[in-house]
C-alpha cells in the first residue's frame, strides 16, 4: 500500500496473492485495520513532502557550512570501517561544489528516498509513536515527535546510498555524490534523534553499532560468496533488524514495555521485507543478489526455484516472529488492527515478487547463470 511501485498494490496484483485477497476484503468491508492504516497512509503522503524538505535543507546546510569536509569524511569512514565508502580527497571539492546546487542535491535526495524500506516505514513509525504517546498518556511536542521520526527515517535511508556504493549496481554515475552525502546524513540523524533524550540516543547508537556488524558481514560475503552459510546470513540480516528494530524501540521513547515489543515487531518485519527485497532485486538486476537467502539456498540445494521458494518460507518465519509482538501488546493499545493489516501488506509484497519470477519464467535463467554470478563476484 506504500511502496515505490504502486502496481504492487493494484487490484490485479492484490488478487494474485492470498494476503492480497485479505487486504481487498478489509478494504471492501472497511474494517478497522484498513481504516487505521489508510489514515496513516494518507497522513504520511502529505507529511512526506514536508519531511523531504526538512531533510534536504538540513543536508544542504551541512554540506556548504562544513569547514573541513576531508576530516568529516575520514571520521565517517573510520567509524563505519568501510574504505569503499570513502571519497578520494582530490574529488571532495568538485563533488561538494556540485552538491551545493540545491536542485542537484534535491535530485540525489529524491533518489535515495525512493526506497521501499523508507516508503513502507514512514507511516508505521508515525502510527507507533502516536500509539505510545496515548499508552503512556504523555503528549509529545510536535517538534520532538518530528525530530524522532525524521531522525530514524533518515538513519534507515542512509542504508540506501551505502548499499548502492557497496553493490555498484544502481545509480553508478552518482556514487561519488552519495559518498560525500553519507557522513552528513548520519550527523543529521544523530542530531534529530538526540532531541528524544539520552535513552533514545543510546538505543540508536547501540542499534547502529549492530547494523555496522551486519554491514561488515555483508561486505565480506560479497568478496567470497561461496562461503555463505545460514549462520552468517543471520549475521548479515543484523543490518535490517538493528536499524528497524531500534526505530521501533524509540517510537516508544525507549520506555518499557512497548520499547521491547515494538523492537521485536519492527526487527522481524524488516527481516521479512528483506527477503522480498532480495526477490525484487533479482528481477530488477537480472541476477541473484550477493549475499542473500536465495543465493545461500541455491548453493546448498543446487536448485534455484527451490531456493526462492525457501526464501519465501523464510520470510513467513520472520513474519510469524513479528506476530508474536502483536500478542505481547497490552490489550488497551488501539494500534493492533493497524499492525495486523500492515503484516498482510508485507506478506503480499513478498508473495508478489515470487509470483513475478514465476510469471516471467526467470528460474531457468538464474539457474544457468548461478555459477557465473558467483565466479564474477570474486
Amino acid at each position: 500500500m506504500s511502496a515505490k511501485e504502486n502496481k504492487i498494490f493494484s487490484k490485479v496484483s492484490l488478487l494474485s496473492t492470498n494476503s492480497g485477497k485479505k487486504i481487498i476484503k478489509q478494504v471492501l468491508l472497511q474494517e478497522q485495520g484498513y481504516k487505521q492504516y489508510n489514515k496513516y497512509k494518507v497522513q504520511s503522503e502529505k507529511e512526506f513532502t514536508e519531511f523531504t524538505k526538512r531533510f534536504l535543507l538540513s543536508l544542504h546546510q551541512k554540506l556548504i557550512s562544513d569547514p573541513n569536509p576531508k576530516a568529516t569524511m575520514k571520521k565517517f569512514v573510520d567509524e563505519i570501517k568501510a574504505n569503499d565508502l570513502s571519497l578520494d580527497d582530490s574529488k571532495i571539492g568538485s563533488v561538494r561544489k556540485r552538491l551545493s546546487n540545491p536542485d542537484v542535491l534535491a535530485d540525489r535526495v529524491q533518489r535515495i528516498l525512493n526506497s521501499n524500506f523508507v516508503k513502507m516505514t514512514f507511516p508505521v513509525l508515525n502510527a507507533l509513536i502516536d500509539s505510545a504517546s496515548d499508552f503512556y498518556k504523555e503528549s509529545i511536542p510536535k517538534e520532538v515527535r518530528n525530530a524522532i521520526v525524521d531522525g530514524h527515517v533518515i538513519a534507515i535511508d542512509l542504508s540506501e546510498p551505502m548499499d548502492r556504493i557497496m553493490d555498484a549496481d544502481e545509480d553508478i554515475e552518482f556514487l561519488d555524490d552519495y559518498k560525500l552525502m553519507n557522513p552528513y546524513i548520519l550527523e543529521i540523524a544523530r542530531q534529530k534523534i538526540s532531541i528524544g533524550g539520552d535513552a533514545v540516543l543510546k538505543a540508536f547508537e547501540d542499534g547502529f553499532k549492530d547494523a555496522r556488524i551486519g554491514q561488515y558481514i555483508d561486505a565480506k560475503l560479497k568478496l567470497k560468496p561461496e562461503s555463505i552459510s545460514d549462520e552468517n546470513m543471520i549475521g548479515c540480516y543484523k543490518k535490517y533488524r538493528a536499524v528497524m528494530g531500534t526505530a521501533g524501540r524509540n517510537m516508544a521513547l525507549n520506555l518499557p514495555p512497548l520499547n521491547d515489543i515494538f523492537h521485536l515487531g519492527m526487527a522481524k518485519a524488516a527481516e521479512c521485507v528483506g527477503c522480498g527485497n532480495e526477490m525484487e532485486d533479482a528481477i530488477v538486476n537480472g541476477g541473484i543478489k550477493i549475499p542473500s537467502w536465495p543465493l545461500y539456498y541455491s548453493i546448498v540445494t543446487k536448485n534455484v526455484e527451490m531456493a526462492f521458494e525457501l526464501t519465501l518460507d523464510k520470510s513467513e518465519i520472520y513474519l510469524d516472529e513479528a506476530k508474536i509482538a502483536l500478542k505481547m501488546l497490552p490489550d488497551e493499545l488501539t494500534i493492533k488492527p493497524f499492525l495486523k493489516f500492515l503484516f498482510l501488506t508485507v506478506s503480499h509484497y513478498n508473495q508478489y515478487w515470487f509470483n513475478e519470477m514465476k510469471r516471467r519464467d526467470l528460474f531457468p535463467y538464474f539457474q544457468k547463470n548461478l555459477s557465473i554470478s558467483i565466479k564474477n563476484s570474486k
